[in-house]
């Protein structure tokens, strides 16, 4: 008796990095030297490739491939609904050097968050161990409870920058780099990121709509891969974040103001 023919799946054509992809990349480019390029990426792009996403922002690095073929190398990440700053390496050397920064958070990071209600204290720390689960197929993170096996230390130092009985605009330099944890640590804080629909947050705040995760990555502070030399990025927030911070009556331009300064 015949065996029966197994169907080969069709496989799916290459992506093809179109004029309109490099338009577009080159569009985010904020600074470029031999060693490194920094963007600001747009809420809504995912850093990588998944099920469901057509395009990412590693896809896209490929405008930036040189001769051979080789292309700019991820060093950090954003979650995909997280606006702001990201770099990437042009170089192997230059790949390793900002990677053992990130691994060793001897860089400062800094990200701006418009979070619900008034937040009570100027500045403080929120150390909180947190765990992976994976919740309807998403993988999430949770504040560590007291029989879990193997937390991850977390840290997340904030700031407040403007405030009002609705919202708080908060500078939040993370210590750790865990999953979602910033927005975990404000969730379990009692004050969510505006637009969070993982963590609680509020999606209407002061009647407005919140037209996404109201979190930006505003400011790196680390060494050139190079020269060894202090760099300073940051990026301002997107208009979205600033129409929402204004309606909400949180004087943003005043907090970007402090927020030039490090956290202590």
């Amino acid at each position: 008796m015949a065996k029966p023919v197994r169907q080969r799946r069709a496989r799916k054509p290459p992506r093809q990095l179109t004029p309109q992809h490099q338009n577009w990349i080159r569009s985010l480019l904020i600074y470029e030297d031999s060693a490194l390029l920094a963007f600001n990426k747009p809420s809504g792009l995912a850093v990588q490739g998944g099920s469901g996403i057509a395009i990412d922002f590693d896809f896209l690095l490929g405008a930036f491939a040189n001769r051979k073929g080789h292309r700019p190398k991820l060093v950090h990440r954003l979650d995909r609904e997280t606006s702001g700053l990201l770099i990437v390496a042009k170089t192997s050397p230059a790949a390793a050097h900002l990677s053992a920064q990130f691994a060793s958070r001897s860089l400062s990071k800094r990200y701006l968050a418009l979070v619900a209600g008034e937040v009570a204290e100027t500045r403080g720390e929120i150390a909180l161990p947190l765990v992976k689960i994976n919740s309807g197929g998403l993988d999430l993170m949770r504040p560590a409870r007291e029989n879990d096996q193997d937390p991850q230390a977390a840290r997340t130092d904030y700031r407040v920058l403007a405030k009002s009985v609705a919202a708080s605009l908060i500078e939040a330099a993370p210590h750790t780099g865990r999953m979602h944890q910033i927005r975990v640590h404000m969730a379990a804080f009692g004050h969510a990121i505006l637009g969070d629909t993982k963590y609680g947050g509020l999606m209407v705040a002061g009647g407005k709509p919140c037209p996404r995760l109201m979190l930006h990555a505003f400011a790196l502070d680390f060494t050139h891969p190079d020269t060894g030399a202090p760099m300073h990025l940051s990026v301002a927030p997107p208009s979205d974040l600033i129409e929402m911070a204004q309606h909400l009556g949180l004087d943003l331009e005043q907090g970007l103001v402090q927020s030039l300064s490090k956290l202590a």
